[in-house]
């Protein structure tokens, strides 16, 4: 009742920089993508370790790639430590399968598979943030499923394209209190029901297939553009329709977003100056013939 030991521990969650969590108290600890949703909010002293920078694409370097991964994968076992030391234990690790906000950054299933087992070595929880990256648009219903993993996760929560806001987890994590977790928001079932039509869909149309031949045609449309017009596009990546690219700039970004948007064509931006790419399940490969040929025309137009 006064914010203090033992009902209140003194625990701490680590998280990454570039991530984005959420915008409440405790979420807003854990989100480092943008200055302007942490302005005037206070926050706690939790621990934030280093996201990998990757060069794309992934394949072509893999020994760089392993070496920024095992640097940042040392840096959070140091983190863990420190703040053990500092008498604020590491209770879990939040993470996302790809970065969205913070600029569409992958890591390797290695890394992922790297970071679980240190966070059992170490007693925390794993946390994988599927608010993004769930529901079908990397070409399966959960990112975290491309890791080729038996044990991903102990929790994962999941929201926008599953209609509703929730999560699922390990049986030891089911509070053990009623009213520990929920209060005014105990359930939606009207949601449920349309989730529930959501997935027939998906299953009956077979859109997690359409999502992966679809994106390997957005991906490689991308790869295109940019040795096309390599003064203003690098850095094409993606995961099933889950795709970005980067411009040279923040305001070339800013300034392709809005030409693509009066063409009819709605893009995303997020981290620096990366743009991004999120069709619906049912964005076929005619659409993205449409969708590059629109990009195209933008990006003539700035040459």
């Amino acid at each position: 009742m006064i914010n203090q030991a033992p009902g209140c521990p003194d625990l701490s969650i680590l998280s990454f920089m570039g991530s984005f969590h959420g915008r409440t108290m405790g979420c807003l600890a854990t989100t480092h993508s943008k200055s302007i949703h942490k302005l005037d909010i206070p926050s706690f002293d939790w621990p934030i370790a280093p996201f990998p920078r990757l060069q794309y694409p992934l394949e072509e370097f893999t020994r760089e790639n392993a070496k920024e991964e095992a640097r940042c994968l040392e840096e959070v076992e140091d983190l863990i430590i420190k703040w053990r030391q500092k008498g604020k234990p590491v209770a879990g690790i939040v993470i996302e399968p790809i970065q969205a906000e913070g600029g569409d950054n992958h890591a390797s299933p290695d890394f992922f598979r790297s970071l679980r087992n240190i966070t059992q070595k170490h007693g925390c929880a794993f946390h994988v943030d599927e608010v993004q990256t769930g529901g079908g648009s990397t070409g399966k219903v959960w990112a975290h499923e491309h890791w080729g993993m038996e044990d991903p996760a102990d929790v994962v929560s999941f929201s926008k394209k599953l209609l509703t806001g929730g999560y699922y987890h390990k049986d030891q994590l089911l509070a053990d209190k009623p009213y520990r977790i929920f209060n005014t928001w105990m359930g939606d079932p009207s949601k449920n029901l349309l989730l529930a039509e959501v997935l027939n869909v998906i299953r009956r149309e077979n859109l997690l297939e359409e999502v992966a031949r679809s994106g390997n045609a957005l991906l490689n449309g991308l790869y295109e553009l940019q040795a096309k017009y390599p003064g203003l596009l690098s850095r094409a990546r993606g995961q099933g329709t889950f795709c970005a690219i980067d411009a040279c700039d923040d305001g070339t970004r800013d300034s392709i977003l809005l030409k693509a948007r009066d063409k009819g064509v709605l893009l995303g931006g997020c981290g620096d100056r990366s743009i991004r790419f999120r069709p619906a399940l049912v964005f076929k490969e005619c659409h993205v013939h449409i969708l590059l040929n629109i990009f195209n025309d933008v990006l003539s137009e700035r040459k």
